[in-house]
This record gives structure tokens, sequence and C-alpha cells, in this order.
């Protein structure tokens, strides 16, 4: 007597369903998905670029408002990863719908493929789009196009997960805002986004390395200039652990789950 057993086969079509879903909603809001962030970067670059960077020419032999480039794409790529993918996922929360896609023909894995993905793919373009509109600023190079390319996909998808998570922990809209609020954009800020964590006096400096943005930002930069406050390996390896941690968080959600199907 034998055994039959079945496997079912990727279901792509429900994947790009959700993936087309996510990127349809991104051009109904395309004035806060990519016109906001690309005006706002542009005012930093007037602010920061106009009034530190006559004060302030060079930052590690890179001129102060081509340094703080990469960090002003990181800053953009946190922020609207988190949000696009946490709000992705905690609408269907919120309206019911959630339950229509768990019970329908598709796994976990392809259903945070393709919630994750959008935003992944919406925050890539967004990064793209403000390192078009920085080259009209100031001059930039970029000695490692394919490892710029490989940090800004790592990023926006951590982030994406990140955001993922977020979406299935909060009760309310307050507290899907409160985390990019008010821990990740001041991070950022205290990341060396806008300057090297080398100018700070060196109780600061051995304090900035427990913040992890240190370390994407870092690799992010080193990718354009040569130049990083951590070693790239590090950067490469940090970026990689935290990636690892939201993939086993939401292995955890699913494997439980956690304010899915309650």
């Amino acid at each position: 007597m034998s055994t039959i057993t079945h496997t079912r086969a990727f279901n792509g079509r429900g994947v790009l369903a959700i993936f087309r879903f996510e990127m349809a909603r991104a051009r109904r809001t395309l004035w806060q998905s990519l016109v906001t962030p690309v005006i706002t970067t542009s005012l930093y670059f007037v602010v920061f670029g106009a009034a530190i960077g006559s004060r302030m020419s060079e930052v590690d032999g890179v001129p102060y408002g081509a340094f703080i480039v990469p960090g002003l794409i990181m800053l953009s790529l946190f922020t609207e990863s988190l949000s696009n993918s946490s709000f992705g996922i905690y609408l269907p929360r919120f309206i019911g719908t959630i339950y229509e896609i768990l019970s329908a023909p598709i796994s976990a894995f392809e259903m945070v493929l393709g919630y994750v993905g959008a935003a992944a793919a919406k925050s890539v373009i967004l990064g793209l789009v403000i390192l078009a509109t920085a080259t009209l600023f100031v001059p930039i190079r970029i000695l490692h196009p394919v490892w710029m390319l490989a940090f800004l996909v790592l990023t926006a998808t951590t982030f994406s997960l990140f955001g993922f998570i977020i979406g299935i922990w909060a009760k309310g809209f307050e507290q899907l805002q409160f985390v990019p609020m008010l821990i990740i954009t001041p991070l950022t800020f205290l990341g060396g986004a806008f300057y090297s964590i080398d100018m700070l006096p060196g109780t600061w400096r051995i304090f900035s390395l427990f913040n992890p943005v240190v370390y994407l930002i870092s690799g992010f930069r080193w990718s354009f200039y040569g130049t990083s406050d951590v070693g790239v390996g590090i950067s490469l390896a940090a970026t990689l652990g935290i990636l690892a941690l939201c993939l086993a968080l939401v292995w955890w959600i699913f494997r439980t789950g956690y304010r899915l199907k309650t």
C-alpha cells in the first residue's frame, strides 16, 4: 500500500495579486508616497547643505553636501519601508479582510512575500528617485554601485519586514506611528546620517556603536565614497543579523497566530 503525498505548487498568482494591489495603492497616493519625501529631502539639502555645508567643507575627504546623501536616502528608506509595510498589513486587519487572505490558498511565506516585496520595491524606487534628486544639488560618485544596490535592497527588505511586524502588533493607528516617529527617526539622526561618529567625543562614540542604525548607514555610505565609521563587513553582518531577526519574528507570528487569528 503506497502513500501519496501532495505538494502544493508555489502560488505565484496569489503573490502577484497582493503585490499589484499594494503597488496600485501607492499609485493612488503618489503625492504622499513619492512626491512628499522628495520635497522633504530637497529641503534637507537646502537647510543642511547650505547652512552647515558653508561652515563644514568636508567630512572624511567628502564634501559635506555629498556626505549626507547616503544618510538622507537611508532616512527616507527606513521611514517609507516601515510605513508602507505596516499600513499594508494593518488595513486588512482593521477592516477584517485579513481572514479572507488567511483562508485563501496562499501560504504564510507567499503572503509575506507579496506584502513585504511590494513595500520593499516602493522603498527602493523612492531611494533611487532621491538619489537622482540629490545629483541636482551636489556632485555624487558611487565607487561600489553593486554594493550600493545590495545595501539598498537589503535595508528596504529588512525594514519592510519590521514594518510588517509592527502592522500586526499595532492595535490602533497611534501604535502604528509610534515606532517610526519616536524610535526609528531619532535613532537615524543619532546614527551618523548627517555626521561621522568619529567627530563625537570618545564616550559618545562608544555609545553610538550600540545604535544598529549606525551600521546600516555606515555600510551604505561606504558603497558611495569608500569611507565608513565601522568596517563594511561588520555593517553587512549587522544588516543580515537584523534581517534574520525579523524573519524569525515573522515565522513566530504565523506559527502562533499572534493577533492574526483573534
